[in-house]
């Protein structure tokens, strides 16, 4: 059994399947930990993911880049994957029309709040100009915020990792602060996660109600919007 594992392996690591073969394996060992302890956001399935392959790219010397050409097919499937998030928020179109006015002052507070509150606490703590810079998207997804980042002065590679790591900890601890501000409506959760946390978040929204799903999708994609057409305005009408 340990020979046909190392066969495997050895043929795995000469091809570009090895980093597609690891994430699958790894996204699938972070769902079942998830299953099998009661699905509690502490042990989100993304983040023990993360710290599996962290580990095993440390442990079999694989650098990162060798390991994401061959995961590129995962990178690919995040658009079709963004559009079909469109779905719930099809079936729940009546009850976001009804909450229009309020979905966009939530969203002008939020995305401001996320963007700022970082910077805010960054920049107490001392932290470079470049630092700020690469900080102030972390709320939106991936390519969105690299993009700006690159467009006021910041580090595109650094804001790709501050924004994983903001859907993960909201993701983790968004429903105990939820639950301690005593926010009840799913509407209002759910748009929360996505204005704060992205993808990462809806997906949490999505595992535990399905208005709260559509409603994450909404702010992620409407947050996305709006920290790509202000931030950068914003930026060259201080700076």
């Amino acid at each position: 059994m340990n020979t046909d594992l190392h066969v495997l392996w050895v043929y795995l690591s000469a091809s570009p399947l090895a980093g597609l073969t690891l994430t699958l394996v790894a996204y699938q060992a972070g769902l079942w930990v998830f299953e099998r302890l009661g699905r509690r956001p502490v042990f989100n399935p993304v983040l023990i993911a993360v710290l599996l392959l962290a580990v095993t790219l440390s442990l079999t010397g694989v650098e990162y880049k060798t390991y994401f050409d061959g995961a590129q097919f995962v990178h690919f499937l995040l658009g079709p994957a963004t559009v079909a998030l469109a779905v719930p928020l099809y079936n729940q179109f009546s009850e976001v029309r009804q909450s229009a006015p309020a979905l966009v002052v939530a969203l002008l507070v939020g995305s401001a709040a996320s963007a700022l509150s970082a910077v805010a606490l960054a920049w107490a703590f001392g932290a470079s100009k470049a630092t700020l810079l690469s900080l102030a998207p972390k709320s939106v997804t991936s390519p969105i915020a690299m993009g700006v980042s690159e467009q006021i002065g910041g580090l595109p590679s650094l804001t790709a990792v501050l924004v994983i790591l903001t859907g993960i900890i909201a993701a983790t601890f968004g429903t105990w602060v939820l639950n301690l501000v005593r926010v009840k409506d799913w509407r209002a959760r759910g748009f929360g996660m996505g204005v704060a946390a992205h993808g990462i978040g809806t997906a949490r929204a999505l595992q535990v109600n399905e208005v709260a799903g559509a409603f994450a999708g909404l702010g992620m994609g409407l947050n996305g919007l709006a920290t790509a057409m202000l931030l950068p305005a914003l930026y060259h009408l201080f700076f």
